[in-house]
């Protein structure tokens, strides 16, 4: 391969994927170094570009596919032969140039190195306790960049000149802050100030904070992509009084602590949760609480879990001591975005932090934290953003050099997605769009998105609900559109993931989406391709007494289906469900009178929350079954009566029995006993409908997805019960619940145009 003179050769070497700002540039003059090659490396728009002279580029070729540093992503790696040089005596780095077109990846925030972390406990070290180290292997990246290539001057530390030290880390290929674009330190970077109702002057801001949160105080910290609110996790009287400014009753609170021997003292950890709490991505894990548990009660109440994350930045390392445990929560109101501009911090949060712990690098694009669970030694994403957003996810076979898709997500916890040939880039976590604030976000994003990548959509995908406003931001942009059935979407996620093309039975679960024949779709059963599904069974349709208040209320669902069980009887059953004017409820339910129709597997378990007594109003999504999961943990359980039959060629799941089998069932064996009883009854009825299909159509592989999945405790039910006879698969890339809607979008828009079904001439 390549002409040679005495064994020489000369390659042009491309590298794509995630090489940028994670110390690529520096391995590849180190390796080039070891090989004896002469050339440059460069950061250009598509990635980085090598010219390689010398006897060993095959051995450089593999150490470069082996070795490459462990925060970056060769997603390719492309060859070609060049004439030797005659010219050349050294290896060097060349300054990037000006950008033509746009490959670049850009590289997620990393949570601080091991390096990094010494240095700034290092009392001999020059960047002892300053807040903003870093290296080429840490820090933030994606937060912080305005353009590409990522250089210094595209980033918000292009208002810090490097003093002569860091400057010399930064020109020197050997040192691990080669071209480390965030390089700073205490002369002539970034700094923390502390603001009560004035400035606060001390010595040492952060240790300040730290006593101040020991005390009692919330104090608002500036962090990688936003503010969090943080207090002491111990303390009952700090963590009841930030819910009660934040207007947050009892949806459970993230925590931070520095080391694994604190988390071990609270929670149950596995080697892959450890793993995945340890790693560059640094995400909220979602925990067992162990019996040592001992954090205020309003942290995490009535949950079995509690989400943990170590400190991923150097600011939270100083701002902990070892044994404590912080409250770190996003620095919002309540369903809007996370706070990540200082003027906002003085004017949104005034209410709720006793002090602001501010410093002055600009946060480019707010990020909030990744929520991730662990089942079956994989990640289940619950949000995906900081330390994974805006890495990309392979189209494989999906991939199209002649358009670009932008998939507008659905209306709660929105993401986007673009892609761009083989590559869908997933927005970060922007949330519900039913919120003004985010909808500006959302927006925003986008905006950027299209300029980081370059990418110029010409088909839009989104979701067939007509009144979500991703709806109608797709539908305001007059270009070709593709709308999606919500359900249908997040099987295709499923599928796009493990590139498959071949038809699955799809099974969604989750609490509401738009059904083609107008009610509310959530338990449903499909026979899907990419291409098309066939709804081929779901759960029984039930009235929503009262609209989206059943929802909020899961009491009216109870109500309603105790009622249709017994009668007047309900009275000496269920006396707590009689609320004021409960027959006018139920008869105008019967009368269809705002009382929409839904199939979700969501409002079933909010149904048997509220009749077992658990949770008769919510106050957070998902609460009625997250509570209803925690009472069956560890019990016992029976499966219960049900009736799956057909209708109009499809199996309907009908938990009428179930739900009567309820009531004698909880005053004999318990409530544990009988939520037990619900989830084995659920799995078994779920897989029941699987085996029929799976005997109908000969289809092997069933795929699951929908937020009702987070059920780790369902989940693991239908693995026991199906893995023997079927391929089971679920997100692992992207959330199982809405949040991966958008790349199903993507993928069946992408999907329709690459079999002529999509006319981008309209």
């Amino acid at each position: 391969m390549g002409r040679t003179i005495s064994g020489l050769k000369r390659y042009k070497i491309r590298v794509r994927g995630i090489v940028q700002g994670v110390g690529f540039r520096p391995f590849i003059y180190r390796l080039a170094k070891e090989h004896n090659l002469t050339g440059y490396v460069l950061n250009d728009s598509e990635g980085v570009l090598i010219e390689a002279q010398g006897e060993q580029l095959e051995q450089f070729l593999k150490g470069i596919k082996l070795l490459a540093p462990p925060a970056s992503f060769v997603s390719d790696i492309d060859v070609k032969n060049l004439p030797l040089s005659g010219e050349e005596i050294d290896f060097i780095i060349k300054a990037s140039p000006k950008a033509v077109e746009r490959e670049t990846l850009i590289s997620p925030d990393l949570a601080i190195c091991d390096d990094c972390r010494r240095e700034i406990n290092d009392k001999n070290n020059r960047r002892y306790r300053y807040a903003f180290t870093n290296c080429t292997n840490c820090g933030p990246r994606f937060s912080i960049v305005q353009d590409v290539p990522y250089d210094r001057k595209n980033t918000t530390m292009k208002d810090f000149i490097m003093c002569d030290e860091c400057l010399a880390e930064y020109e020197n290929p050997l040192n691990r802050r080669f071209h480390a674009q965030p390089n700073a330190c205490e002369i002539c970077g970034p700094h923390y100030r502390l603001f009560g109702e004035t400035e606060i002057i001390c010595d040492d801001v952060i240790a300040k904070a730290h006593d101040l949160i020991k005390q009692g105080a919330i104090v608002a910290v500036k962090g990688i992509g936003g503010y969090h609110l943080a207090c002491d996790a111990f303390n009952s009287e700090a963590v009841a009084k930030l819910r009660q400014r934040k207007i947050r009753e009892d949806k459970p609170f993230a925590v931070m602590a520095t080391n694994m021997e604190t988390i071990k003292k609270l929670c149950k950890v596995n080697d892959e949760e450890k793993k995945m709490l340890k790693s560059s991505s640094a995400p909220i894990v979602l925990l067992k609480k162990s019996e040592q548990y001992n954090l205020a009660e309003k942290v995490a109440p009535h949950n079995a879990y509690l989400g943990v994350m170590l400190a991923y930045a150097p600011i939270h390392c100083l701002l902990l001591n070892d044994d404590d445990v912080f409250v770190m929560t996003s620095a919002n109101l309540s369903d809007e975005p996370i706070v990540y501009r200082d003027e906002e911090v003085f004017s949104h949060l005034k209410e709720i932090a006793d002090y602001k712990l501010v410093h002055n690098r600009l946060i480019n694009t707010r990020v909030d934290d990744s929520v991730v669970r662990i089942f079956k030694d994989k990640p289940i994403l619950i949000r995906r953003s900081r330390g994974f957003a805006p890495a990309p996810i392979n189209l494989g076979s999906l991939k199209c050099k002649e358009i670009s898709v932008l998939a507008c997500g659905p209306e709660l916890k929105n993401t986007f997605c673009l892609t761009k040939n083989d590559k869908a880039f997933l927005s970060q976590h922007i949330g519900d769009l039913e919120n003004m604030a985010v909808n500006n976000a959302y927006k925003e994003s986008i905006a950027l998105f299209k300029k980081l990548f370059d990418i110029s959509p010409n088909l839009i995908a989104c979701d067939m609900h007509p009144e979500y406003f991703s709806t109608k931001y797709a539908k305001q942009l007059n270009l070709p559109c593709v709308q999606v059935q919500h359900h249908h979407a997040h099987i295709a996620s499923v599928l796009a993931e493990h590139d498959f093309n071949e038809k699955v039975i799809g099974v969604a679960l989750d609490g509401t989406g738009y059904g083609d024949d107008g009610n509310i779709w959530g338990g449903e059963f499909m026979v899907a391709d990419l291409l098309s599904y066939k709804r081929v069974g779901h759960f029984a349709y039930m009235p929503l007494p009262g609209g989206a208040k059943a929802v909020k209320e899961p009491w009216r669902l109870a109500l309603y289906q105790a009622y249709d069980i017994y009668g007047d009887e309900i009275a000496e059953k269920y006396p707590e469900l009689l609320k004021p004017n409960w027959r006018l409820l139920i008869q105008a339910a019967k009368n269809g009178l705002n009382a929409p129709l839904s199939s979700g597997a969501g409002r079933v378990f909010d149904t048997v929350s509220a009749l077992l007594g658990i949770c008769h109003k919510i106050n957070y999504e998902g609460q009625a079954a997250i509570e209803l999961e925690r009472a069956a943990y560890d019990s016992d359980g029976e499966i219960l009566p049900f009736d799956i039959c057909m209708d109009d060629g499809q199996y309907i799941l009908n938990l009428r029995q179930t739900y009567k089998s309820l009531y004698d069932l909880k005053l004999n064996k318990g409530l544990r006993y009988s939520a037990k009883s619900f989830h084995l009854t659920l799995a078994q009825a779920i897989g029941d409908i699987i085996d029929k299909i799976g005997i109908d159509t000969g289809i092997k592989t069933v795929v699951f997805s929908g937020g009702v999945c987070l059920n780790m405790t369902l989940m693991e039910l239908l693995y026991n019960r199906l893995s023997h006879d079927f391929n089971l698969y679920m997100n692992e890339k992207v959330p199982v619940n809405d949040g991966g809607i958008s790349l199903g979008q993507a993928a069946v828009a992408l999907k329709r145009y690459k079999n002529d079904l999509v006319d981008l001439n309209v």
